[in-house]
């Protein structure tokens, strides 16, 4: 498997990936495709983020971290991932959370935030963000809002995430 940067070329690629990929999940809203193609044009948008898994030169697995605000502090976001349903539960998802990490950490950001499934981010590190002192915007189960610290020498922080306004 190849974790590289998303391209050009890989963009229709991985709207459809998307778009399988949270056709039949539990939560979902049925346009995270179309948020990948808003947050790609948006001012949140951190190209060396923006990661796709290749296996025999397909495409099978996306993750975007985008650019979010905590006070003055840029954080991450964590949304979506994707993985074809037919290479789920392969470990695939969970590398290319662990490969955005070590970018995150390179490029200086201290937090990735997640609202996500309570079962599968705490296998890569996640807290409930509440005991970091970090809320979110909206109601949410505790369990499902998350923080994962990519700097041991990170400030602590606490407040309410400022997501990119496509989100919504």
């Amino acid at each position: 498997m190849l974790i590289r940067k998303e391209e050009i070329k890989d963009y229709d690629m991985i709207y459809s990936l998307v778009k399988e990929a949270f056709a039949h999940a539990k939560h979902a809203d049925g346009n995270e495709q179309d948020l990948v193609n808003a947050l790609r044009n948006g001012d949140a948008y951190i190209p060396e983020l923006s990661l796709v898994a290749e296996i025999d030169g397909r495409v099978v697995g996306h993750i975007l971290f985008t650019r979010a605000w905590i006070e003055d502090t840029a954080v991450l976001a964590l949304a979506p991932l994707s993985v074809l349903p037919e290479f789920q539960r392969q470990g695939i998802g969970i590398s290319l959370i662990q490969e955005g990490h070590k970018i995150a950490g390179q490029l200086g950001y201290p937090y990735s935030i997640v609202l996500g499934s309570e079962k599968y981010y705490p296998k890569a590190g996640y807290q409930p963000a509440d005991t970091f002192g970090i809320h979110a915007p909206f109601d949410v189960p505790r369990e499902n809002f998350m923080v994962y610290r990519l700097n041991d020498q990170a400030p602590a922080i606490g407040g309410t995430i400022r997501y990119a306004k496509e989100f919504g």
